[in-house]
């Protein structure tokens, strides 16, 4: 009872964690973070000057969504340990926007310590206090089982829509590796 008591103590990041909005500045971190996602969740290898222009694109221009980034202050200078992406959806059923949480990743040595817990919280507050928002959607690797059952706990349930694509830029071969088209 005692391990598990220091082991949560240990876990407890509320006085170091900060869950803000994205900048400029955090490009190499958002960068690197997702090409670490593409490959951990899909084996996806990506340009990365696409990506770091994808990226850059995003933080320039707010009408296509942002980046949210949980930073941890271990010394004077933070660094980052998670982020995750806002796109829009506009729906006209419900005369508002969904907001698609995208590109979820936390640095493997932070996971299990409550950093997607504590970006989830915020964008769920930020959304439910915009009046035009009207709901908060994630799509997730159907093999992903430990991150279907984080979104879960974290009170999102399974849609009844499957996605399906045709993706332009990032296309897999008959044996199911993907390669990027330039």
């Amino acid at each position: 009872m005692e391990l598990q008591k220091r082991r949560r103590k240990g876990m407890d990041l509320s006085h170091q964690l900060t869950v803000r909005p994205a900048i400029q500045d955090d490009v190499d971190s958002l960068v690197a973070f997702s090409a670490a996602m593409a490959w951990e969740t899909e084996q996806r290898r990506l340009d990365e000057a696409r990506l770091r222009e994808g990226t850059l694109s995003l933080l320039c221009t707010p009408s296509l969504g942002f980046f949210m980034v949980a930073e941890v202050r271990e010394t004077e200078r933070p660094r980052l340990v998670g982020q995750l992406m806002i796109t829009y959806e506009w729906s006209d059923w419900r005369n508002g926007v969904f907001w698609w949480i995208q590109s979820v990743y936390v640095d493997p040595a932070w996971r299990r310590r409550g950093v997607f817990r504590r970006m989830h919280d915020a964008v769920m507050a930020s959304a439910k206090a915009a009046p035009n928002i009207c709901g908060v959607r994630l799509y997730v690797e159907q093999d992903n089982r430990t991150a279907q059952m984080v979104y879960q706990r974290l009170g999102l349930s399974p849609s009844t829509y499957k996605v399906y694509e045709q993706d332009f830029v990032l296309v897999r071969d008959p044996q199911g590796h993907s390669s990027t088209d330039s």
